[in-house]
């Protein structure tokens, strides 16, 4: 079992095969189309990326301070650098599953620019609050984050400039990240 358990890759692939047989076991009751493959792909991804904002905001930038000094070199060095890959790339992917979702089901144009009605307007503003965290995501924490990091070059005054830059911008998706929720649970569009 600790082998198992112990290989991440292995698994995502187990969990990946058992969705899939519950996809082929339910089909007939719950369709398996590219509408629904979408769907599921845009709620792990989401899960992913909000999760890991919500562990940053929650957990790791609080605790930080708390840290040892000759500690904080593995969290900076190694839990960082990875936790923002996925960060980065979980935003990505729920924002590109979600845009996909929206267009394959006729109502993308409409939501993106709120020419809808009722839910078609509460999802185009879940939307567009993505996409603005997306873009915090992207363009200002990660390239703060390189900068405090270490993984670009930069001065102690470029460093101690972007550590707030990071922090405003990641506690913006926090508060964006709570009415944007509640905007793609409750829209409920086909």
């Amino acid at each position: 079992m600790g082998k198992f358990f112990g290989n991440l890759h292995l698994v995502l692939a187990t969990g990946v095969v058992a969705a899939i047989l519950v996809m082929w076991h339910f089909g007939a009751s719950a369709p398996v189309d590219a509408n629904s493959v979408l769907r599921w792909l845009h709620v792990f991804f989401g899960i992913v990326w909000i999760g890991l904002l919500y562990y940053l905001n929650f957990v790791q930038v609080p605790t930080m301070p708390a840290i040892p000094a000759e500690l904080k070199g593995g969290v900076t060095g190694y839990i960082a650098p990875k936790v923002l890959f996925f960060f980065r790339y979980g935003a990505l992917l729920t924002v590109l599953t979600g845009l996909a979702i929206a267009f394959v089901n006729g109502y993308g144009h409409q939501a993106m620019t709120f020419s809808g009605e009722g839910n078609v307007n509460l999802i185009g503003l879940g939307m567009w609050l993505a996409l603005i965290m997306a873009f915090n995501v992207w363009f200002i924490i990660w390239p703060a984050q390189k900068k405090i990091l270490g993984i670009v070059e930069a001065s102690a005054e470029e460093k101690a400039a972007a550590a707030p830059r990071a922090l405003y911008a990641s506690r913006t998706n926090v508060l964006l990240s709570l009415p944007m929720l509640y905007a793609m649970a409750s829209a409920n569009l086909g």
